[in-house]
């Protein structure tokens, strides 16, 4: 990962955007996402708020890759509603990210470049109302220590601005932090010379 690739952009809060074309209203709901298991809630729970849309379409993107996505069509033609979804999250370079567009069905066919084009204007709505933020991508860790080196895990942590996520300090002390990947040699480098301590490499997010 080259030195510009640790920043990305996101959104921080959810937010909806809707589209309407001949009767047909296309409701787009982008949420902050980074767990492909929150998949199954997220269209759940829209699900039950729209048990009569004809269709709940999504896509994601996961990292700053831009190979790393999922779409769906729900049973639109296939490319008509995903994809144009997913394109919008690609041009607008925004990641870590998932839209779902609940279709109700107006009673007129929109034909597939009308679908695109309805797809892509609902997610466009949502996003033109969300706020677009930039983030560092960061690696989690777990250090184990003895309590004597207590003060010498705390000046680190305190000096380079690491992100505590989590701590336990009992006879044996825990602590979990993430830490930006720019930083993660300087850190985890000073870390290595505190005898008897262990350290984990946990999950990028």
């Amino acid at each position: 990962m080259s030195l510009f690739e640790d920043i990305y952009k996101t959104i921080d809060e959810p937010s909806e955007g809707i589209f309407r074309d001949k009767g047909s209203k296309f409701i787009a709901y982008a949420y902050p996402f980074k767990d492909e298991n929150k998949v199954k809630e997220i269209i759940a729970e829209l699900k039950s708020m729209h048990p009569k849309a004809r269709h709940h379409c999504w896509a994601y993107r996961l990292t700053p890759d831009r190979t790393v996505f999922r779409v769906n069509d729900d049973g639109e033609p296939s490319g008509t509603a995903g994809r144009p979804i997913l394109n919008v999250l690609l041009s607008m370079d925004v990641t870590n990210i998932m839209v779902v567009v609940v279709r109700y069905f107006g009673g007129t066919l929109l034909g597939v470049p009308g679908l695109i084009n309805a797809y892509k204007s609902a997610t466009q709505e949502a996003l033109q109302i969300s706020e677009i933020v930039e983030k560092t991508v960061n690696d989690v860790y777990e250090v184990t220590f003895d309590y004597i080196q207590m003060n010498d895990v705390m000046r680190i942590i305190k000096e380079t601005e690491v992100i505590v996520l989590s701590q336990d300090f009992d006879t044996k002390c825990k602590i979990t932090f993430e830490i930006r990947k720019l930083q993660v040699n300087e850190v985890i480098g000073r870390m290595d010379k505190i005898e008897g301590l262990t350290i984990n490499y946990l999950r990028t997010i």
